[in-house]
């Protein structure tokens, strides 16, 4: 009777605690920290792009795009390894825009030697036509005038497409109204953006023009993050949102709703907001108009 007894009360335990169900099936999705990419090499995962791994090794996307030969618009597969290990002393980046500078100089050179044999020959053609001018106006008392058949294009207006990114961010807007609860810290464990209390469900804004090449959650620390190009210069990040609203790949304006705010990754309702220049946090209270 009594090891009756027992068996009866260890099977009403059970059926009041079901077992937790795990699917040998479903893959456990592998999350990693801002800067916690220090390997010289990564295989690219389902879901990665290039500028959430640049994110996550905390380096430029464009030396790593250089470092393994991608071309715009930068696409990766699964599968395929990247080389992160390069040159500190100076970034692709660099000797990119260094090699640039010196052919902007041997063209600006070459331009002006042209100039200058445009001149002469300018100048040579023109007393040429003096006196061409000058025998025809003896030969005629009144100057014949021709009109140009040949169309003319007059401020011709080229609208460039939605589709391409601006040069440059010619100015900068706040992703949400709220109170500024953390500022930026240049220290290496520091804030590398700055954080804004709200209400859940408050718009998140396009801080700027640009494209979103990332949206989704395996930066661990960051929650839901949005992060948006601009240019080749900047990116901008918008973290702990409750729902992404905008897909990868997709241009939005200025101003454009991106998310809604929440506490995903964090025990806060807030919007943590960084701006990133070559790769590098910036203070985005530098950027951001005064208030």
């Amino acid at each position: 009777m009594l090891l009756i007894g027992v068996l009866i009360s260890g099977c009403s335990f059970q059926a009041q605690t079901p077992a937790p169900v795990v699917s040998l099936n479903s893959p456990v999705k592998k999350t990693y920290h801002r800067g916690g990419l220090t390997s010289e090499q990564y295989k690219v995962r389902k879901g990665d792009t290039l500028y959430s791994i640049s994110w996550a090794a905390n380096k430029d996307f464009v030396d790593i795009a250089n470092n393994n030969g991608l071309k715009q618009p930068y696409t990766i597969y699964p599968g395929q390894v990247l080389n992160l290990n390069f040159s500190k002393s100076k970034s692709n980046r660099q000797k990119t825009d260094l090699s640039k500078k010196n052919q902007t100089k041997v063209a600006t050179k070459n331009t002006n030697n042209v100039k200058k044999q445009l001149v002469k020959s300018t100048s040579s053609a023109a007393t040429e036509n003096t006196i061409v001018a000058k025998k025809s106006l003896d030969q005629y008392k009144k100057p014949a005038y021709s009109e140009t058949t040949s169309q003319q294009n007059i401020n011709e207006v080229i609208h460039k497409p939605h589709s391409v990114l601006p040069n440059k961010v010619y100015k900068w807007h706040w992703p949400v109204k709220g109170k500024l609860i953390s500022r930026f810290s240049a220290n290496e464990q520091g804030n590398k953006g700055i954080k804004i209390a709200g209400s859940r469900g408050d718009r998140i804004k396009a801080a700027a023009d640009g494209r979103v090449v990332y949206a989704g959650n395996a930066l661990r620390g960051y929650g839901n993050l949005v992060i948006i190009k601009h240019s080749d210069d900047y990116l901008s990040a918008y973290a702990h949102a409750d729902k992404i609203l905008v897909k990868e790949k997709q241009f939005v304006t200025a101003g454009q709703t991106v998310a809604s705010m929440g506490n995903t990754g964090t025990n806060q309702v807030m919007l943590h907001f960084e701006i990133r220049y070559h790769g590098k946090s910036v203070d985005p209270l530098k950027y951001l108009p005064k208030t």
